[in-house]
C-alpha cells in the first residue's frame, strides 16, 4: 500500500500560493506540497519537476506544513539586536548627559563613556561597545565648533592683527625708499686700504718710458689726496 503524502490541511493554501506566488522560491514550495497530494507524484518525481534535489524538496514541504501554509518570506525571521545591553530609549537616556556636556563646549571622551557603561552594566565591556553605542545615536553628525563657546571673539581678532615678529631690517623701515645709504662713517683705515689696492697693480706692471708713466702716477697721487 502506497503511503499517502502528508500536508492535506494546507493543500488549499498551496493551491492559492501557486497562483499568487511572487518569487520562484514561493512557487517551488507550493508545488512541493501540491504535486504529491494532488497528482500523486513521489518525492523524487516532485524534486525533478520543480528542479531541486530530493532533500531540498522534502525541506520545502516540511517548512510549509509546519508554518501552517505560510511561505517563508511571510514568516518573521530572527533578526534584530538579540544581545543588546539596553534598549534604544535607555541608551538615549544614558548618553544624554555626555551629549549635553559636549554641546556646551566640553569634550566627548570615549573612555569616560566606557567607564560609565561598565558601571551601568555591572561588568567590563569592550571599547568597541562604547563606539558602537555612540554610532547608533548619530555621534558622527556632531561637528566641532570653530570657536569655544566662552571665547572672547574681539580679543582673538585683535590678537590676529597684532604683528608677532619685529621687522627684519629696521633701517629700511625707518627711512623712505630710494634714499642712498650714508657712507660718511667709513674709517680712514678702510679708505687707505682701498687706495692702496689701486696702487698694487702699478708696482708689479712693467715700466713704461715716457710721459705716459708720469701721467698715471700723477692721477694716482691726486686720487690719494682726495
Amino acid at each position: 500500500m502506497v503511503r499517502r503524502a502528508s500536508g492535506g490541511e494546507v493543500l488549499e493554501r498551496a493551491k492559492r500560493l501557486v497562483v499568487e506566488a511572487r518569487t520562484v522560491d514561493e512557487l517551488r514550495q507550493a508545488q512541493a506540497v501540491l504535486l504529491p497530494l494532488e497528482y500523486g507524484l513521489t518525492l523524487a518525481q516532485t524534486a525533478q519537476a520543480i528542479g531541486v534535489s530530493v532533500g531540498w524538496a522534502c525541506q520545502l514541504r516540511r517548512r510549509f506544513i509546519l508554518a501552517g501554509g505560510r511561505p517563508e518570506v511571510d514568516r518573521p525571521t530572527p533578526g534584530g539586536r538579540r544581545r543588546e545591553n539596553m534598549t534604544r530609549e535607555e541608551e538615549a537616556a544614558f548618553l544624554a548627559p555626555f551629549f549635553e556636556k559636549a554641546s556646551a563646549g566640553g569634550i566627548l571622551v570615549v573612555g569616560e563613556i566606557k567607564q560609565a557603561l561598565d558601571e551601568r552594566l555591572g561588568r567590563k565591556v569592550a571599547l568597541a561597545s562604547a563606539y558602537n553605542l555612540l554610532h547608533r545615536h548619530g555621534w558622527r553628525k556632531l561637528a566641532p565648533d570653530k570657536r569655544h563657546p566662552q571665547a572672547d571673539v574681539a580679543a582673538q581678532d585683535a590678537w590676529k592683527k597684532t604683528p608677532r615678529h619685529p621687522p627684519r631690517n629696521r633701517a629700511r623701515v625707518a627711512g623712505p625708499r630710494g634714499d642712498p645709504p650714508d657712507v660718511s662713517g667709513r674709517s680712514a683705515l678702510r679708505s687707505h686700504l682701498r687706495h692702496a689696492a689701486l696702487l698694487v697693480p702699478q708696482t708689479h706692471s712693467p715700466a713704461v718710458s715716457g710721459d705716459g708713466d708720469a701721467g698715471v702716477h700723477v692721477r694716482l697721487c691726486r686720487r690719494l689726496r682726495d
